[in-house]
């Protein structure tokens, strides 16, 4: 009898406790107990298993947001740029429902994330994960509604995307994605939270010469072709489809979000560094133009001296710049700016040896004046040994410059009656000398070619407008092709 009570006695205790335990208003919830406490009980393998999803209507939604912490400065050499920042997930899993009558608004279950359910989120990327440089970076608060909220830190270096061929011209953009690695799109979908535009950005980031113009949060663009059997070539997909979607057939759709960071390069280095002092030295070798033909020691000291300056400046700038095989800005510039040097001092060469050249014709050069023909006595004498007045020789020049040899022209030394007769009057044109009395055949110098000094000048004169003026036109088609594209 006593056996008997004793054992009905235990079993009505068992359960009474099994009642108390199973109750929502168990003591585990009233005032004093801590998150730990509640967590412990929340989280039991009876009640809570990590390895399903939060048991939701429909599809379960992830809310993703970025805030921007920090934006180290650019690698030119190989378009790397490092980005920190922090991730906050927010989703609803109602096994995690409970009343708390404590004074918790949420739980922090920061030490109890091994336990609990959370999106496989991986990030998709051309860089490197960057370690942090604390062992905790994460946090993880659960609220009463049962709301989870899931908040990491990342620091990524970013190989981003560049049009090198109008480098430094070029805006390099950097983008990452976050996609769910095992549940498609009809387990999980992830939105931006509040439907966000653009990345939030911390009231204390730092920039670091990173020169960030534009920052856009967009989901992952798709093709509506990328199912079809006829278009095989992947070649064709499209580029940001290939980064931010895992698209296979056989394994279905994921959800995926992507991020996209536009940069800037600083222009007013590349110009301070690069093109004022290209500029200059080129203009530099145009001062040799305005130099004496002569000024031989001047005028090759400034074509050396300019040229090895500017293969000093682009070798020294260019071990920084990305290495790549195609034509870039870089390589117009640093042609055409050392064409235009060594055609000047080429134009120098030119001009030293035809005025050293020694004149062909009996012709002396007067400085400010051009060549005068000397004219020897013997040919101041007519074959009747007339000699000619200067006055006559004078005419006689003038009409051979405004008449050919077989013009018409009016004589008054015909006699009393002025007659009309063709210049060279009859005889052969090359012993005709004009202003000879008709029939008098004599000796006749030819039209002598320019002296050398002269054609040295004139090629100066002409390198004088040439070439500034074709320097000119390459500096405005330059930028504005480059600017433009």
């Amino acid at each position: 009898m006593g056996y008997t009570a004793g054992l009905l006695l235990a079993a009505v205790c068992i359960g009474w406790c099994v009642v108390v335990s199973a109750s929502p208003t168990a003591d585990i919830f009233e005032n004093g107990r801590s998150d730990k406490e509640i967590l412990d009980n929340l989280l039991k393998q009876t009640r809570y298993d990590k390895r399903l999803l939060p048991p939701v209507t429909g599809t379960l939604t992830v809310n993703m947001s970025v805030l921007l912490l920090s934006l180290a400065s650019p690698d030119e050499s190989s378009l790397k740029y490092e980005v920190e920042f922090l991730l906050q997930q927010q989703w609803f899993d109602p096994r995690l429902r409970y009343y708390n009558q404590s004074r918790y608004p949420f739980l922090n279950a920061i030490h109890h994330h091994e336990s609990i359910w959370l999106p496989d989120t991986y990030f998709i990327m051309h860089g490197d994960f960057k370690d942090p440089l604390i062992p905790v970076h994460f946090a993880l608060r659960i609220y009463q509604n049962g709301s989870v909220s899931y908040l990491m830190r990342r620091h990524l270096i970013l190989s981003c995307q560049g049009s090198l061929n109008i480098f430094p011209f070029d805006d390099p953009q950097c983008s990452f994605a976050m996609e769910s690695i095992s549940y498609d799109l009809s387990a999980i979908t992830y939105v931006w939270k509040n439907d966000e535009a653009t990345l939030r950005k911390s009231p204390s980031l730092t920039t670091l010469n990173a020169y960030l113009i534009k920052n856009q949060t967009i989901p992952c663009p798709t093709k509506a072709s990328w199912r079809d059997d006829s278009d095989s070539s992947w070649a064709e997909q499209d580029d940001i489809c290939s980064l931010c979607q895992r698209r296979f057939e056989e394994q279905g759709n994921y959800s995926c979000l992507k991020v996209d960071l536009i940069f800037t390069r600083d222009r007013a280095f590349y110009f301070t560094t690069v093109f004022i002092p290209g500029i200059i030295l080129v203009t530099s070798s145009f001062i040799t133009f305005w130099l004496e033909w002569n000024a031989v020691p001047a005028r090759v000291m400034i074509g050396v001296t300019t040229m090895l300056n500017f293969f000093t400046t682009s070798n020294g700038f260019r071990s920084t710049l990305p290495v790549v095989s195609n034509l870039t800005a870089m390589n117009v510039w640093d042609g055409v700016c050392m064409c235009f040097i060594y055609a000047s001092l080429l134009e120098f060469v030119c001009v030293n040896y035809v005025g050293r050249k020694r004149p062909l014709h009996n012709v002396v050069y007067r400085p400010g004046e051009n060549p005068v023909t000397q004219i020897s006595a013997a040919d101041l004498h007519l074959s009747s040994n007339r000699p000619l007045a200067q006055s006559d020789m004078l005419h006689g020049d003038k009409k051979g410059e405004t008449g050919g040899p077989n013009e018409i022209v009016t004589c008054t030394n015909c006699g009393p009656n002025p007659c009309t007769h063709t210049t060279n009057n009859g005889c052969a044109t090359e012993n005709c000398l004009p202003g000879a009395p008709p029939g008098m055949p004599a000796q006749v110098r030819k039209k002598e070619p320019p002296h050398p000094i002269r054609v040295a000048k004139t090629i100066d004169v002409i390198a004088r407008i040439t070439f500034p003026t074709a320097y000119a036109v390459f500096l405005i088609f330059f930028f504005f092709h480059y600017k433009g594209a």
